[in-house]
């Protein structure tokens, strides 16, 4: 019972106010885009409520420029990497808990055992968590949470929505996310509240690089949010069975067979301005590199996210197109010469 209100009282401050706010968005959302000009305006299927939507991605995007992006820089500034490296396994560690309840509860139960005896070891070999070692010996990281069982038990993700001070969800995902931090054992500690803002920041601050790309490299960073996390949450969802290729790993395969039959040496070093510059098409899905960045009015930055969840989840996804990017620059590079 000490727990539960202990769990009420660090979530009272933010969740109420998103459901009271996501209950305006339903109406004001639907009133927002039933016409354009008096005639009905073309709306994705996923984000019917992507004025509102834009709304609060707008604001959360002014609460990371003068808020969490200041105090992340100032915390990567002062404290030093091993430091960083601890909070950031110490945080990793908590979250198995939750993993290995979703592992049973989605019926993997050969991965359920891996990841208890990842908890285990890094809990106790791995002082609280503060070291991996469970990884040194080939037990690495699962990313399980209720949203991905919700999907396994056949519940539709419904439409897409940015949650003010939390970011990126889905109809789904709010209820999830609601159980995984009733799972997370930090909610249960005497300050819950000081614990999230310290995962806040850690995960903020590791999340720098692939939040600084979207800003740079996006056309719409709104709709290039999006449509990463989206499909960043389906490919969770299905173990990597339903990722849908782009033209971007079209194009790293060929760059790939190219440099493979090539004698070329690569350079050590890529000269930075003969490196592709990235850019995300106008075209929701599709990731598209260009040979020059195109000027955007939507220079926005990266969404702010409240809860160490959704923001690691949303950086996640974008890292992985971050470092296809990147390979790709330099297999560019490497053929140029």
């Amino acid at each position: 019972m000490n727990g539960y209100r202990t769990i009420r009282r660090s979530a009272a401050a933010l969740l109420p106010l998103s459901y009271a706010l996501v209950g305006i968005m339903a109406l004001s959302g639907c009133a927002a885009t039933a016409t354009k000009d008096g005639q009905a305006a073309a709306v994705s299927p996923d984000d019917p409520y992507e004025p509102f939507n834009r709304a609060m991605y707008g604001f959360n995007d002014t609460v990371d420029n003068y808020i969490a992006e200041p105090v992340s820089k100032a915390y990567r500034y002062i404290t030093p990497q091993f430091f960083q490296d601890g909070v950031f396994n110490f945080f990793n560690n908590v979250r198995n808990v939750d993993v290995i309840t979703n592992d049973l509860l989605q019926g993997k139960l050969q991965q359920s055992g891996e990841d208890s005896r990842r908890l285990l070891m890094n809990s106790t070999l791995g002082l609280g968590g503060l070291f991996d070692v469970a990884k040194s010996v080939g037990l690495e990281q699962h990313d399980e949470d209720f949203e991905q069982t919700f999907a396994v038990w056949g519940m539709p993700r419904g439409p897409y929505w940015v949650i003010p001070l939390v970011g990126p969800s889905t109809t789904r995902g709010i209820p999830a996310m609601i159980l995984d931090a009733a799972l997370t054992p930090t909610s249960y500690t005497a300050y819950p509240v000081q614990v999230a803002v310290a995962s806040l920041i850690n995960t903020r601050s590791n999340a720098e690089g692939a939040l600084k790309f979207i800003d740079e490299a996006a056309l719409d960073p709104y709709v290039f949010t999006r449509e990463s996390y989206l499909q960043w949450r389906e490919s969770l969802a299905s173990d990597g069975k339903n990722t849908q290729g782009t033209d971007l790993d079209a194009e790293l395969d060929a760059n790939d067979a190219e440099a493979s039959s090539s004698p070329k040496k690569p350079p050590e070093k890529m000269p930075a301005a003969k490196a592709a510059s990235p850019a995300v098409s106008s075209s929701p899905r599709t990731v598209a590199p260009v040979a020059e960045p195109k000027p955007t009015a939507a220079s926005a930055s990266p969404s702010f996210a409240g809860t160490a969840q959704s923001f690691d989840a949303t950086a996640q996804a974008f890292q992985g197109i971050n470092a296809k990017l990147d390979r790709l620059s330099k297999l560019k590079n490497w053929s140029a010469h």
